[in-house]
């Protein structure tokens, strides 16, 4: 993803302020090899919270932003994800890396959903910016700098979107997986999802030693999550592209957590991107969201969310590729398909 301080790029529109995109992540960093995989693990009960599983993100610490409210009542979404949490240098969390978490819009937004019905999850990470993961100097510092978060908007759910240099190196992947244990186990019942890059077939190398990593430490995580897009190249439509990602995906947690076929569907889930990505050539159409849709009905995934309802209307004269979808389509078009999933 790509957001000013904490998005998810991918190559090119990372310029001004960017939109997410999950760049394909480089080489696996710090050469500290995955344990092995454990006995199975138990599938996480994801909290039936309705709407949860479809909350789609919105980037408020930039450019022009649509009020919640306002988009809850054109199109019925109920949740939304937040986007990001950053380090402030050190191992504490703030909106985009300078934004506190209390007294500010940020929570003034978050207050504002809830007393329209809807509610939120935080997400922590993207693509630039400083990473918790990598500033926390260990697992327990990081669990503390996630519980900051969660205490602070009492959170039933968490986003860990782990990208770029956060997502390259092992030591820092090893951090994660371990500081989320520690949060699973202090708020019982919060549902956690790790959201990472993919290629066309799958999680590259480095995602599925982070799966592997989490089976092994014995992580019940509810959705190991893919952002199918900014490829570098694919056959098909992007829908088609986004199937092949999470048939990959499902095979990669089946193989780490030793789940049934529809315990490991459960357990995987899709961020998507609505438009015109970070990459030249390649766009997601609103058929490829239906066809994303049908999947996630058929297997019941933990997790149908796109990057981002920022994007989610036409461009006008001027606007950037992180106001708008590049496409032509009516205002909320891309959440309105969203919505309709409900896990």
């Amino acid at each position: 993803m790509n957001k000013t301080t904490g998005v998810r790029p991918a190559a090119a529109l990372l310029a001004a302020a960017l939109g997410p995109a999950a760049l394909l992540l480089a080489p696996v960093g710090t050469a500290q090899a995955a344990p092995a995989a454990p006995a199975q693990i138990t599938p996480a009960a994801s909290a039936a919270v309705p709407g949860m599983a479809a909350a789609p993100y919105e980037y408020l610490g930039w450019g022009n932003p649509q009020k919640p409210t306002d988009v809850m009542k054109a199109t019925g979404v109920k949740w939304f994800t937040l986007a990001f949490i950053l380090s402030d240098g050190g191992c504490n969390p703030k909106w985009d890396g300078s934004r506190a978490l209390a007294g500010g819009s940020d929570e003034a937004a978050i207050k504002s959903i809830r007393a329209a019905g809807g509610d939120v999850m935080v997400s922590v990470g993207g693509w630039s910016g400083n990473k918790l993961g990598e500033k926390c100097s260990s697992a327990s510092a990081l669990a503390g700098a996630y519980q900051k978060v969660i205490d602070a908007y009492k959170l039933k759910a968490l986003d860990i979107d782990i990208e770029d240099t956060e997502f390259s190196n092992a030591t820092v992947r090893q951090r994660v997986v371990d500081a989320l244990k520690i949060v699973k186990t202090k708020n019982p019942g919060i549902v956690t999802y790790i959201t990472m890059g993919t290629t066309p077939s799958g999680p590259d190398s480095t995602g599925k030693d982070l799966i592997k990593r989490g089976a092994a430490a014995g992580l019940a995580n509810d959705g190991w999550v893919i952002m199918p897009f900014d490829f570098g190249g694919h056959s098909g439509t992007m829908g088609q592209a986004t199937v092949s990602a999470l048939d990959g995906l499902k095979a990669a947690v089946k193989s780490a957590y030793g789940y049934s076929d529809d315990a490991a569907f459960r357990h995987i889930g899709v961020s998507s991107m609505n438009g015109k990505t970070d990459e030249a050539g390649e766009t997601v159409t609103t058929a490829d969201f239906r066809t994303i849709l049908g999947y996630a009905q058929q297997h019941h995934l933990a997790r149908f969310a796109f990057w981002s309802v920022n994007r989610d209307r036409a461009c006008g004269s001027g606007a950037d590729a992180d106001a708008c979808s590049g496409v032509t389509q009516s205002p909320y078009e891309f959440t309105k398909i969203v919505v309709q999933y409900q896990g």
